[in-house]
């Protein structure tokens, strides 16, 4: 079900069957402290989408692996970011022509926090040219309850924590340094701030949580929820219509 895989006489027949939706793995390339490797939200976006892909027959679409990471700052090596500007333009260009292969239904799967926003304005501007496009962008860590509380147990400005330590042990240990992991944690600064920080003024080694805490029977539990709850999402998705019919455009003469 992997786009880069099929032909083009193959990709009509499998859209019909997957309700001409298809989904867009969203990670990004950064530091994730001294423990983890730098393409962790991309092997989770990778990974997801894959198993949701095979488990829904709607086919994926080649991971982007750079995001919007410029808050994690020059303090450490290893972050490749790109503008929040280049992302919207990248992410529309790419739902232009997959609009021109057939795709009604893009599910756009972002697994890096600050790619949220540019993907918004991307869904936006893909709304307002194609009027039968139906776009979705659906965070990784809050795609359910139960998704959103493990990712979030320890520390509200979390990252490479408990949460995405135990799903790389689960899921690509060979991205996890397990002899670093009781030295890394480091606490959420960020509680009553107003203003958001970037990581080089709230972190001192690139963490926020507790990666002390993860293991690999926490991370295969936990990635198969998000596999069963995004499957759900988008299945839902297959067969949604909007609530009215009425042309963005307006009416017609």
């Amino acid at each position: 079900m992997r786009w880069s895989e099929l032909t083009w006489s193959e990709i009509p027949a499998v859209l019909a069957k997957a309700g001409q939706a298809a989904i867009l793995p969203v990670g990004a390339t950064e530091q994730h402290g001294p423990h983890l490797g730098c393409g962790v939200d991309t092997v989770i976006a990778e990974d997801l989408c894959a198993a949701v892909s095979a488990g829904t027959g709607v086919p994926m679409l080649p991971t982007l692996p750079y995001g919007c990471s410029l808050g994690h700052s020059r303090r450490w090596p290893g972050t490749l970011a790109l503008q929040p500007v280049t992302l919207i333009e990248l992410v529309k260009q790419i739902g232009d022509w997959a609009y021109h292969s057939g795709i009604r239904r893009l599910f756009i799967v972002n697994a890096h926090v600050t790619n949220a926003a540019p993907l918004r304005c991307a869904l936006e501007m893909l709304r307002a040219e194609h009027d039968d496009l139906m776009v979705a962008v659906l965070n990784t860590a809050t795609i359910s309850e139960r998704v959103r509380h493990f990712h979030f147990a320890d520390a509200d400005d979390w990252h490479a924590n408990d949460a995405e330590t135990s799903l790389m042990l689960a899921i690509a240990p060979q991205v996890v340094r397990p002899d670093r992991l009781a030295q890394v944690d480091d606490p959420d600064r960020t509680g009553g701030c107003i203003f958001a920080h970037p990581v080089n003024r709230t972190s001192l080694n690139g963490v926020t949580g507790s990666p002390s805490l993860a293991s690999a029977d926490k991370g295969k539990l936990w990635f198969d929820w998000l596999v069963e709850d995004l499957s759900a999402l988008i299945l839902n998705g297959i067969s949604e219509t909007p609530p009215l019919s009425h042309s963005y455009f307006g009416d017609s003469a």
